[in-house]
């Protein structure tokens, strides 16, 4: 059995999800304050060994005429210091519009805006995440 993390990278906030060992459902994690691209890489290289993780997808957000952009770049970049510390497999997938499918998941559920700015980092990963597991079930 196999975990996958889920990486929704951001210059102030990460959001990570992780799949369950059938690799099947993800569930959110954590959001983890970014102090630095260094630091952050640290962080989640500390999740993927004490979560026994053997692959990491990072979020690529690009624009809806699939060019890339300055945080696009910025996530290939975090994605590959990533891939050197860790040694795990790293993987790319779309994020477009994660961010605004948990706010809508977190808006139907009524959840405050205070409690929404907590959580919608690691709602976007899980739903990152998610995306990519149903994409490989097919």
């Amino acid at each position: 059995m196999t975990r996958i993390l889920g990486v929704d990278y951001g210059e102030r906030r990460i959001g990570v999800a992780i799949s369950d060992p059938t690799c099947m459902l993800s569930t959110p994690v954590e959001t983890l304050q970014v102090t630095g691209m260094n630091k952050a890489v640290e962080q989640v290289a500390s999740i993927v060994k004490a979560r026994e993780v053997s692959k990491i997808l990072v979020g690529l957000p690009l624009h809806m005429n699939n060019t890339k952009g300055e945080l696009a770049h910025l996530c290939e970049k975090f994605a590959e210091k990533l891939r050197k510390h860790t040694g795990r497999e790293v993987v790319m997938w779309d994020e477009r519009l994660t961010s605004k499918e948990a706010e809508r998941v977190l808006l139907a559920a009524d959840v405050s805006r205070a409690k929404r700015k907590k959580v919608i980092d690691k709602m976007a990963a899980q739903i990152l995440l998610q995306s990519y597991l149903d994409a490989q079930a097919l």
